[in-house]
């Protein structure tokens, strides 16, 4: 038996109305959480830091890399496994607490600020989305790939009661907290009211159209990347330049990752 993963208030019959605040993990094996995120246990357990990569079989070679894949691109978090078997509780700062489940073959995109726990028999990774410049989730995020015969389960934090939703949706940038499925499509609304400032406040949106996505967001906004209004002055100019640098950041990111892996298999 593998560990799964629910909400407290799944575990004692609570409505789907209560908001969760923890993260209950029941079984025996193992599974891996944010350092320092286990508030209670009952059971048998051990807690040990991950120093490299959690993916299991990855060796010592693909372990480094994969940690400076992580370290590099900003999605870096310290990461302990839980071993032994019993139920053990997780919370973070009285965070809320939503749980996706993954079946075989599905993956899901989420920021490493807002894990708390996954299962291991998901593997943890980095993947590029281009349209994050536009909001603060920058140019990568954490993917976790299911490619084992048993569904996985991922535990996510948010700023007040998960909003979730299922495809085709269009969602703002700065309230997502993960998707699964494909990387959504940027989608603007620009016109001569944005171009003098007079805007909605919604002038770019992610849109998911794949069949089956599920979308997690939050009811709390991240502060925009962009400003397209030309009656702010400097601060228009300030978040343009912020823009660029950001893309030129993660261009020096995946060349400093190139150089890494080049020096390391050139030993």
């Amino acid at each position: 038996m593998n560990f799964q993963l629910s909400t407290y208030e799944q575990l004692t019959g609570a409505t789907k109305q209560t908001p969760a605040y923890s993260c209950v993990a029941q079984g025996d094996g193992f599974f891996f959480a944010k350092k320092g995120a286990m508030v209670a246990d009952q059971g048998n357990f051990k807690y040990e830091k991950i120093l490299l990569d959690p993916n299991a079989g990855s060796g010592l070679a693909r372990g480094l890399i994969n940690s400076v894949a992580r370290r590099l691109t900003g999605e870096n978090m310290e990461i302990m496994k839980v071993t032994g078997n019993g139920m053990c509780i997780l919370a973070f700062e009285g965070k809320n607490v939503t749980i996706v489940p993954l079946q075989p073959g599905e993956s899901v995109g989420v920021e490493s600020e807002n894990i708390l726990a996954f299962t291991g028999n998901l593997k943890y990774g980095v993947r590029f989305i281009g349209a994050g410049v536009l909001s603060q989730k920058g140019l990568f995020t954490t993917n976790f790939q299911n490619n084992s015969g048993s569904v996985g389960h991922v535990a996510v934090i948010t700023e007040g009661n998960a909003i979730v939703l299922q495809s085709p949706c269009r969602v703002d940038p700065d309230a997502i907290i993960c998707w699964t499925g494909a990387d959504p499509k940027l989608k603007a609304d620009v016109n001569w009211k944005t171009i003098i400032g007079q805007t909605s406040g919604e002038s770019y949106m992610f849109s998911f159209a794949q069949a089956g996505q599920t979308v997690v967001l939050q009811p709390s906004e991240r502060k925009s990347g962009l400003d397209v209004g030309i009656d702010r002055g400097s601060q228009v100019g300030t978040q343009s330049s912020a823009m660029g640098n950001s893309m030129d950041n993660g261009q020096d990111m995946m060349n400093q990752v190139s150089n890494t892996l080049g020096n390391f298999f050139n030993r």
